[in-house]
């Protein structure tokens, strides 16, 4: 099982990837949009901003997240890390219900694009 730690490292490789995206990969990640990850296995909830393509103000918390962001993942640690590494395919995942993500049908397919 992923640590906090692990989720965090795996958010942050996600938020550098954003921030070095070119072309298509790059128009999917400029939206400024409020974000929340969190992660079951642990109850622990990343939450903060994408502005402009980077991840900004992320915080931690316990349990789910007072408020629902514009773009919310519900997953489990080892597949957050698996998804940001490359290992897991965000679309069978989803399929799977191994990710489920609240977000409109456009933040949807740009997320997919980004993972």
């Amino acid at each position: 099982m992923a640590t906090i730690e692990e989720c965090r490292a795996a958010l942050d490789r996600l938020a550098e990837n954003l921030a070095g995206a070119k072309g298509e990969l790059r128009d999917a990640a400029t939206p400024d949009r409020s974000l929340s990850c969190h992660i079951t296995d642990l109850d622990v909830t990343f939450t903060g901003h994408l502005v402009g393509g980077h991840i900004q103000d992320v915080e931690t918390q316990q349990g789910t997240p007072e408020r629902r962001a514009e773009i919310a993942l519900t997953t489990a640690g080892d597949d957050l890390v698996a998804l940001v590494d490359g290992r897991l395919n965000f679309a069978k995942a989803w399929a799977a219900g191994r990710v489920r993500v609240q977000a409109s049908l456009r933040d949807v397919l740009r997320l997919r694009s980004l993972l």
